[in-house]
């Protein structure tokens, strides 16, 4: 499956970090066996730290918001 879309939960902050991966991103992910360690070498450009976070990846993004 090709991801497309990367979704960190940031329990440190709070924060929901949704992330577009380009063409180039998806590419040198498949450089890693493990997606994981590829998302290790995204932490200090989008500022988060993996250790701190839940994730999925997507190939399609789909949001549902209650009560906002």
């Amino acid at each position: 499956m090709e991801y497309n879309y990367l979704i960190l939960l940031d329990y440190s902050t709070g924060e929901i970090i949704r992330i577009k991966l380009s063409e180039e991103q998806k590419r040198d992910s498949e450089k890693y066996d493990d997606f994981e360690e590829y998302l290790m070498t995204l932490e200090d450009g989008y500022g988060f730290r993996l250790l701190d976070c839940n994730w999925m990846a997507v190939e399609r993004l789909q949001e549902t918001v209650y009560g906002f």
